[in-house]
Formats: structure tokens, C-alpha cells, sequence
């Protein structure tokens, strides 16, 4: 996966970045890396390995809003690059985020919105982090196409990402491990 997945994924990452490939071609390398992902981790479980874990990220969709190609390629490239990443997919409520943040101890929160009539959302469930007590222990992300560092820092997100590759950035430097 370090070796041959991941450089693949970087390379077409940084294609994307420069204008050199296109959504297609993100989405089927991340197709492609998922699939190897699968297969090679159930062969590491086979034999008593494990894939060694960055950190844990929960990620999804906010409430009203079934946008998932951002997202999903967000994801697929955290997984690419070491992270554990539970995606709860679209239109999810903030209870859920909540749930599942406390479940696994995620290390960080991915909030997408891609509707002007959604991201209002996103600071819904930062709010409600606090509310539960649970903010101090998890940094926010947030990305999609309304949301910019200035909505980022006006609703108490920890960091920001125009796209996949910024993400990956963003998300190790969140964690310490940039």
C-alpha cells in the first residue's frame, strides 16, 4: 500500500492539483486503491499484520445535502495515506457525527457541504460538539464548494480544504504528523 498504492495516488493527486487530470480520472484511481485496500488488508489480518494507523477520521455529507464525490475522493486519499476513515456518507444529521466520533475516538471531523443552504450545517455540528463536551477531543475540517478559511474560522473550525490533496495536508498537519 505505502509502496505502490500510495505514490499512484499522490502522482494522480498532484495531476488533479496542476490540471492535469480530470474528477474521472480521481475517482477511478480511487475506486482502484479501494479495492486494493480491501484486498490487501483482509490478506494483512490473514497473517496477523496490521496497517499502521496515522490517525481516525470520521467523515460525511452534512444533514440536506447528498452531495459525495468530494467527499468520497477526500476519504479514499486519507485512506491512501494512512489514516483509519469511517464515511458515513450523505445527508448526515449531526447526532450521527456525534455518535460516531464518540465510538471510534476519532482524531478528526470531515464536514462537506456543497449547497450555499447546507453549510450552516457544518457549524451546526461543531456546536453541538460542544455542546456534548467532545470538542476538545476532535479537530474539524470542513470543505466543500461554499465553505473558505474565513467560514472555517468563523464557525471555530480547525482547518480548511479546497480539495483531496489539501485535505490529506491539512489532515496530517491537524494530526502532527505533516
Amino acid at each position: 500500500i505505502d509502496r505502490g498504492f500510495k505514490p499512484g495516488m499522490d502522482i494522480v493527486g498532484d495531476g488533479f492539483a496542476n490540471g492535469e487530470l480530470f474528477i474521472p480520472d480521481l475517482m477511478m484511481s480511487g475506486e482502484a486503491m479501494k479495492a486494493a485496500i480491501a484486498a490487501l488488508e483482509s490478506e494483512l489480518i490473514n497473517r496477523k499484520q496490521q496497517r499502521q494507523v496515522i490517525g481516525k477520521v470520521v467523515i460525511g455529507t452534512v444533514q440536506g445535502d447528498i452531495h459525495e464525490i468530494g467527499k468520497t475522493l477526500v476519504a479514499t486519499m486519507l485512506t491512501a495515506n494512512g489514516f483509519e476513515v469511517y464515511d458515513l456518507g450523505v445527508d448526515v444529521p449531526a447526532e450521527r457525527f456525534l455518535d460516531k466520533v464518540r465510538e471510534v475516538g476519532a482524531d478528526v471531523l470531515g464536514l462537506s457541504a456543497l449547497l450555499t443552504t447546507t453549510i450552516l450545517h457544518q457549524e451546526t455540528v461543531i456546536l453541538q460538539l460542544k455542546e456534548a463536551g467532545l470538542r476538545h477531543q476532535v479537530k474539524v475540517i470542513i470543505g466543500g464548494v461554499p465553505a473558505d478559511p474565513e467560514w472555517a474560522e468563523e464557525i471555530g473550525a480547525d482547518g480548511y480544504a479546497e480539495n483531496a490533496t489539501e485535505a490529506v495536508d491539512v489532515v496530517k498537519r491537524l494530526v502532527g504528523a505533516a
